[in-house]
């Protein structure tokens, strides 16, 4: 009595299915058309309601609900088996592998544009690109057809720091004249890159640079640079010492000699 009860609340769940199509993949398994097969919805709810009673039922049981999943599905016995005994959750996602876009010699001609400007960021490597690609084939460093210059100018920014990511920047020799400070960096409020407005004159960069030679040891002179991101107009300002008095003052003396005023750092 119990088996026939399941089997008439299993015939009045396939009475319910609707939408019939012919064959297709599924799961990377091929879904045979026989007699019409419900379709990817249909499919799953009919294992939804099956695949906990089909894991508690008798040998027997699982006999019959198999043969009628099979039946009503059009699956291969093998896959319901397995759709039958872990139920939909454990099932891959189809991975459809997209052909490469790029080709070794746009890559390859990204990194070298990379290496010239001495590694910087994605974010100011590629506005660069035109003008850089053009020098570096005007020198004989690089050699590209037409469609892969193309491909190389209409490279997107998350393209790009992904080939980036991929080449180990190298470590480049150097003293450095700072120690960290006291402060988190997140407790320091800092104008990140998104904020700066490279098209308007008045944002800039700076940067102290130690004349120290080989060592650290003794005195030595400084150099205070900044430069406007939009123009590139840079002024140098030498210092004695990098105390916080002597950066402020060539800080103030540089702002006279800026043609316009400075709006961020």
């Amino acid at each position: 009595m119990y088996t026939l009860w399941r089997i008439g609340t299993l015939t009045s769940l396939f009475a319910t299915l609707r939408r019939w199509k012919s064959g297709c993949v599924e799961g990377g398994h091929t879904v045979m058309p026989h007699r019409g097969s419900p379709n990817f919805q249909a499919r799953r709810a009919l294992l939804r309601y099956l695949a906990p009673r089909y894991q508690q039922a008798s040998p027997a049981q699982k006999t019959l609900l198999l043969d009628s999943f099979v039946e009503w599905t059009g699956y291969t016995r093998k896959y319901a088996i397995a759709l039958l005994n872990h139920g939909e959750h454990d099932q891959q996602t189809i991975q459809r592998h997209r052909l490469p876009q790029y080709g070794p010699a746009v890559q390859q001609a990204l990194f070298l544009a990379w290496k010239a400007t001495h590694y910087v960021c994605a974010k100011r490597l590629l506005p660069s690109l035109p003008s850089l690609v053009a020098l570096l084939e005007q020198h004989g460093h690089l050699q590209l057809t037409e469609e892969e210059r193309r491909q190389l100018l209409a490279m997107s920014l998350s393209t790009a720091e992904c080939f980036l990511r991929t080449q180990r920047k190298p470590r480049l020799p150097g003293l450095s004249t700072t120690t960290p400070g006291p402060w988190y960096k997140a407790q320091i409020p800092v104008r990140v890159f998104s904020q700066w407005e490279e098209d308007r004159p008045g944002f800039v960069e700076i940067d102290l640079v130690a004349h120290c030679g080989e060592h650290l040891d003794g005195r030595f002179l400084y150099t205070l640079t900044l430069t406007d991101l939009a123009t590139s107009w840079t002024e140098c300002m030498p210092l004695l010492e990098k105390s916080a008095v002597a950066v402020r003052a060539a800080l103030e003396q540089a702002r006279t000699l800026f043609p316009f005023p400075r709006l961020g750092y």
